[in-house]
């Protein structure tokens, strides 16, 4: 396994043309296996005295093609977050060489299929604030399942929110902000799972 994560770190150093390592969060599931006609940005993680740093790298990225996030496991999604929004808007905004069929992923190591993973989130709008309405399902930093203020399994999140005795029609993920990428990027993967209806395209991160 350790020499199984490792190559994939340096498949990610030549990728990104220097020798600085990008620590890949794990789950053991694979969403998307392969991504073709893409453009690689690394989100590094730095320290600064007594400060963590995001520090990004996207002088390889193409607007017309699709775009794989490599982001270290150790930020945190405060200082994540407002980066890949940035990016997004980049994309989004785009007029001359846009480009509708091209795609966002962040990238992952299976730790059980042994190879490099993605997961798309073109569509997804961040939001840094708490959300004033809707169904909450709140992802602690402590590794809780939090819905309208209660603590729920993991096991037992789709049924209890099928059971849900509310008159909200749209389910909002929110994430603490000061949880790692690592657990986001695990936390995402789980909700991939869970077949949920009316699932909002925005992720609230505070």
């Amino acid at each position: 396994m350790i020499k199984y994560l490792f190559g994939i770190v340096v498949l990610l150093c030549v990728s990104c043309g220097n020798k600085e390592d990008v620590l890949l969060p794990k789950s053991d599931t694979t969403i998307v296996k392969e991504v073709f006609d893409l453009s690689p940005i690394y989100i590094f993680f730095r320290v600064n005295g007594k400060d963590t740093l995001a520090e990004v790298n996207r002088k390889n990225s193409i607007i017309t093609t699709n775009w794989i996030l490599n982001i270290d496991k150790r930020l945190p999604l405060r200082l994540v977050i407002p980066e890949v929004m940035k990016l997004q808007k980049r994309k989004r905004e785009e007029k001359e060489h846009r480009n509708e069929l091209a795609l966002n992923y962040y990238s992952y190591a299976d730790s059980i299929g042994k190879n490099l993973a993605f997961i798309p989130f073109t569509q997804v709008y961040y939001k840094l604030e708490k959300p004033k309405k809707g169904l909450v399902v709140f992802f602690s930093k402590d590794g809780k399942i939090i819905v309208n203020n209660e603590v729920v399994p993991k096991k037992d999140l789709q049924k209890f929110i099928n059971n849900a005795n509310t008159d909200s029609k749209e389910i909002l993920y929110c994430f603490d902000k000061n949880s790692s990428y690592g657990s986001y990027i695990q936390n995402k993967v789980f909700i991939h799972s869970v077949e949920l209806k009316n699932v909002v395209s925005k992720e609230y991160v505070y």
